[in-house]
């Protein structure tokens, strides 16, 4: 999973958010166009989640089996990665998805992270080669087009453009990324690039960077994106990454933001991996306005962010952190 870097603090804005506590059904008859995620928005709680494995294996009635079965219950982005779900089997756990997403009158969402020079060598280091990453996402997509009543949403590549300036290669990363939303792009698909977070790049270096690929996206006629994705893998309170949406969206034309408030309950305390005393956010579907379409849960609580304060391999279950990110929400 990714590690985004960098943290500050900015003053808090009011007014902006609306909370709403009414889930929709989402899954569409066929040939319907989806609704845009909004306030409400309920995703798919995968199964087949780390969170439920762990919650299996735990000891019997142990704050660690606690945490676990809560994560397990959170609806959470799925993360494909060409590790987990190679090309020969990306579309069948994509189809299992769309099926868990009828039976909980929910969507889709998926987290796109296979790309070359993946994390530029960090924590989160891999990815795939540039045919095999092409040939990767067209089964992503075309396996999203066979789920298209579960209105996908996807968050494709989080920090590859934010590090794509300190990696120096800003120009292949825009042309790679624009080559997998031509392959994912759908009218049943709604699609958000990296977007940082608000202690990261500043509102107009984002906004240029997300303005390139918007262009290299829509080319000759292509769908484009809908907007992009802010503060996953991170730790940011909810109104410094609205305030941040606003201000990147304000340099692009139309383009909407989607946060990630799994882990941001507590703030960040200026470390981005396996940071301690963090609290789990506000629950996906939580918010919305005219920028922000909503909140939901992106890196998965209790996955680590790599071998730091403790953690195992990035991606893997972390069981301390799972009880510590939940300790105010799972009972003693």
């Amino acid at each position: 999973m990714p590690t985004s870097r960098r943290t500050l603090t900015i003053a808090a804005i009011t007014g902006v958010v609306v909370v709403v506590a009414v889930v929709a059904a989402v899954v569409l008859p066929r040939g319907q166009a989806p609704e845009p995620p909004g306030p409400g928005t309920k995703i798919v709680a995968s199964e087949l989640s780390k969170a439920t494995d762990a919650a299996t294996r735990a000891a019997d009635g142990s704050p660690e089996q606690a945490a676990a079965e809560y994560l397990s219950e959170q609806p959470t982005a799925v993360w494909l990665t060409p590790e987990g779900d190679p090309v020969d089997v990306v579309g069948e756990r994509i189809a299992g998805l769309a099926a868990q997403a009828r039976d909980q009158s929910a969507r889709i969402a998926v987290v796109v992270y296979g790309l070359p020079e993946r994390d530029c060598g960090g924590e989160s280091a891999g990815g795939l080669d540039g045919d095999a990453y092409v040939e990767w996402t067209q089964a992503i997509g075309d396996a999203l087009r066979e789920a298209a009543d579960t209105a996908p949403i996807v968050i494709l590549e989080p920090d590859s453009l934010a590090l794509a300036p300190e990696c120096g290669n800003v120009d292949e990363r825009i042309a790679q990324l624009s080559a997998a939303v031509e392959a994912i792009a759908a009218d049943s698909t709604w699609i958000y690039v990296d977007g940082g977070h608000s202690n990261w790049l500043a509102p107009a270096e984002m906004a240029a960077l997300i303005e390139q690929l918007d262009h290299a996206s829509r080319g000759e006629g292509g769908r484009g994106i809908r907007g992009f994705a802010t503060n996953v893998s991170n730790f940011q309170k909810t109104d410094h990454e609205v305030a941040y949406a606003h201000d990147v969206a304000g340099r692009l034309d139309g383009l909407r933001a989607v946060i990630d408030t799994g882990r941001n309950g507590a703030g960040s305390n200026g470390e981005w991996c396996n940071p301690p005393g963090r609290l789990v956010g506000e629950a996906g579907g939580a918010i919305g306005d005219d920028v922000v379409d909503t909140n939901l849960w992106v890196k998965p609580p209790g996955e680590s962010d790599g071998d730091c304060n403790g953690g195992p391999a990035a991606g893997r279950w972390f069981p301390d952190a799972a009880v510590e990110l939940t300790r105010d929400v799972v009972a003693d």
